[in-house]
């Protein structure tokens, strides 16, 4: 609809105590081609009115009984917030004193009265004018900022998915399964909300923690896939997939892929300082690298693995209690219990029978 024809069709509220003002002005717009027009004498039926209608234009007369057109103004302001106020003041008084004060409650013009009526028809249609294109210019902001956040989340999902492939192809080198990831990362998550950490924090985690061992891309296939016990320095090779997935994590700033690099360098970190690529002890280990740790561990024990056998839920819960405040924060080690029937519920799902 072109502007012109959107002015005509705008909605416009008139509010006088005189019937015989608020007739010949309805009279006038509707002459001129004006069809949405609402009038009432009381200006206690404004807010009613508002309720059902939104309105595109107040021509409001000051002086009136029961609420005068300032108050009216401050009641219109509430509903206007951060909204362009379409009011025309229709005052017999001149005085700048009132002028002044119908501009500091909103009023956008003045018509005089007695008013010229071509006059006021050119004041009617410019104050539509303005109010229809800030209208229409918010309408578009809001489609647009509509569109930021539909491609926002689109980029997410891509990095996400990304994340998820790298991480998968990462298991399959390790001749692992591409549900281990998801029941850690799954772990981790549920150990993160126990722990206190709020629910963006935790899907932060989950989110990020299915890269952990995305480094394993880089160890050659004599070490990654050698069946026996490593020596001295093949080990020192298998460990250093952490700096190789810290380096493929690196240079993007996002919370996301930071939240990867730290657990990718920090979840083969331990407690108690043995741990490593860094040999980092309690706190200093970011907790992203000690949430992951724990979900980590207890799903390849409880995992069969073409070098060992599964363990029970129990045997394993054993050995990260045993661990606690060696390997394990103490305190996330203790949770692990805790959420064992949220933890059962994922290991059903994602079987990897």
């Amino acid at each position: 609809m072109d502007l012109e024809a959107a002015i005509l069709q705008a909605n416009i509220l008139i509010v006088d105590d005189e019937p015989m003002n608020v007739t010949l002005l309805a009279k006038i717009l509707k002459r001129k081609g004006y069809t949405n027009i609402q009038k009432t004498s009381d200006p206690r039926e404004v807010e009613a009115l508002c309720d059902k209608t939104h309105f595109d234009a107040f021509l409001l007369d000051i002086r009136m009984p029961h609420i005068d057109g300032f108050q009216l103004m401050e009641l219109l302001a509430k509903r206007y917030v951060d909204d362009y106020l379409p009011v025309l003041v229709l005052t017999a008084q001149i005085d700048k004193e009132t002028r002044l004060k119908a501009f500091e409650c909103g009023a956008k013009d003045f018509l005089t009265k007695p008013f010229d009526q071509l006059e006021a028809l050119m004041r009617i249609h410019n104050l539509l004018e303005v109010r229809l294109m800030h209208k229409r210019i918010k309408e578009h902001n809001i489609k647009l900022e509509e569109q930021v956040v539909e491609r926002t989340k689109e980029l997410y999902a891509t990095r996400h998915e990304v994340i998820q492939r790298l991480g998968l192809a990462a298991e399959y080198r390790d001749n692992e399964t591409g549900n281990h990831i998801i029941r850690m990362s799954l772990y981790a998550q549920l150990l993160a909300l126990e722990y206190g950490l709020s629910e963006s924090e935790a899907e932060l985690i989950l989110n990020a923690a299915p890269m952990h061992d995305v480094g394993k891309i880089g160890i050659p296939d004599k070490v990654l896939l050698k069946p026996g016990k490593l020596d001295g320095e093949e080990w020192g090779i298998m460990q250093s997939h952490v700096n190789i997935g810290g380096d493929i994590l690196s240079g993007d700033n996002s919370p996301l892929m930071q939240m990867a690099k730290d657990i990718a360098l920090h979840h083969h970190e331990k407690w108690d300082g043995s741990g490593y690529p860094y040999g980092l002890q309690g706190e200093d280990i970011h907790l992203s690298g000690r949430l992951c740790a724990v979900a980590d561990v207890f799903d390849a024990l409880v995992s069969v693995r073409p070098y060992k056998k599964s363990w029970t839920v129990e045997d394993a819960l054993a050995l990260i209690e045993s661990e606690s405040g060696k390997h394990f924060d103490p305190d996330i080690a203790m949770l692990m219990r805790k959420i064992m029937p949220d933890v059962e519920k994922i290991m059903a799902k994602y079987s990897d029978e």
